[in-house]
């Protein structure tokens, strides 16, 4: 009994890191990159849990996800908009 016990309090303690990560606005991949460095846990364990949370948590994940890939566009976009920017203050300053 107290090694279901130990198990279920190890899950438990990844589900809470797992959501560190989600906090921190982290994707799958970096979650897991992140607990295996920095806490020694598992790939594997990181990812089953992670799914098991997707499973459980359906709407959250998907908005979490869709929230994701904007970032990412938006960030693209923000980058296209400064090089356009620097480009802009090149050109003027070689216009002077």
């Amino acid at each position: 009994m107290a090694d279901s016990s130990s198990s279920a309090s190890y899950i438990h303690m990844v589900q809470h890191m797992i959501e560190k990560c989600l906090i921190f606005h982290m994707s799958k991949e970096e979650c897991v990159e992140a607990l295996s460095k920095h806490a020694n846990i598992t790939p594997v364990i990181t990812s089953t849990v992670w799914k098991e949370l997707e499973k459980e948590n359906k709407e959250f994940f998907k908005a979490y996800e869709e929230r994701q890939s904007k970032q990412e566009q938006m960030s693209e976009e923000e980058t296209n908009q400064m090089i356009q920017k620097i480009i802009s203050d090149s050109s003027k300053e070689s216009d002077d």
